[in-house]
């Protein structure tokens, strides 16, 4: 549980500042005081673009609002079920999910969301560039058959194989090939890192490899994948997960925090609330972790000391 300490004398200032402050600090619910921040509990999905959220906001959580931070490795459902449980407070880089909105928002009332992140979500289906190249057909998805020869593995069989990330990722390929009658198997990679790497030796080696993958990530500023368009998205053509046949719904991806966080007066709810960036910046603290090695620290302070007009928006005002 989170240590609070009441900071009574400094909510009224805080209020005042907040009036002609550049931020959208929010005023605690009546009666609640603005407290020091504490322990602020936050999920890390498996991917590096959340990390890369992660590791800015808990940097200047850390550095700037004096929160001490715990992170949790979780999948995305493991993240909702860790705010129900009073056990996660911080959900920083939400995918949809209407079905866990209405579970845990909507009807148990543990949750909230947050606001835009500002980065734009786009799930799909890509091949490496020089497979265009040589097949432009192939960017037809009802052509995919025809080239079903090239991408059989040992895995696949007598199917194409069709290259997924990590299983804990909600998808819909496996429906997709079943509805749209395609002579395919989902192969799972098992992880972000393996499927950039497949996708990364598909191209050097001119391999066939067909997968999912998505945007934002930083990989697609150095490999430019190509995205197949499938059936055209419409609002609920996704609704039955087993009957599927369209392609992914685009988000405007979120965050989530835990209510009793939220309403808390933490100065840290504040910062989760005002957080926003691009597509761009994440990818740049994103490269700093996979490609250049840098710790999420080292990345964040990276950005941070590059960026500090973005960023001091985000804070609550003092």
């Amino acid at each position: 549980m989170r240590a609070l300490v009441k900071v009574t004398a400094l909510s009224s200032v805080l209020v005042m500042a907040a009036c002609g402050s550049t931020t959208s600090a929010i005023t605690p619910p009546p009666g609640v005081s603005r407290t020091a921040c504490g322990t602020v509990n936050v999920a890390i999905n498996p991917w590096v673009g959340y990390e890369a959220n992660a590791a800015v906001v808990d940097y200047l959580m850390k550095t700037e609002l004096g929160c001490t931070v715990t992170e949790k490795d979780m999948t995305e459902d493991e993240s909702w079920e860790g705010i129900a449980a009073g056990q996660v407070d911080v959900i920083l880089e939400n995918w949809g999910h209407d079905d866990l909105k209405k579970k845990y928002i909507d009807d148990r009332k543990v949750a909230v969301e947050q606001g835009l992140t500002g980065n734009k979500g786009i799930l799909g289906w890509y091949v490496p560039p020089w497979m265009v190249k040589e097949h432009p057909g192939i960017k037809d998805f009802k052509n995919l058959n025809e080239y079903a020869e090239l991408f059989k593995t040992a895995k696949s069989g007598a199917k194409g194989q069709f290259l997924a990330g990590d299983p804990s990722f909600v998808t819909n390929d496996e429906a997709l090939v079943k509805n749209l009658k395609l002579n395919y198997k989902v192969v799972y990679s098992g992880s972000e890192d393996a499927l950039i790497a497949a996708f990364r030796k598909a191209e050097e080696e001119k391999k066939p490899l067909i997968g999912y993958f998505y945007s934002p990530q930083w990989l697609l500023s150095d490999l430019p994948l190509v995205h197949i368009p499938l059936p055209i998205y419409k609002p609920g053509c996704d609704a039955d997960p087993k009957t599927v046949a369209c392609d992914y719904q685009p988000y405007d991806l979120d965050k989530i925090a835990r209510k009793a966080f939220a309403d808390s007066g933490s100065p840290a709810a504040d910062l989760v609330k005002n957080f926003r960036w691009t597509d761009a910046d994440q990818n740049e603290v994103a490269r700093s972790i996979t490609v250049d090695k840098l710790s999420r620290d080292a990345a964040a302070k990276k950005w941070l000391d590059d960026n500090r007009e973005v960023w001091q928006k985000w804070l609550p005002a003092r």
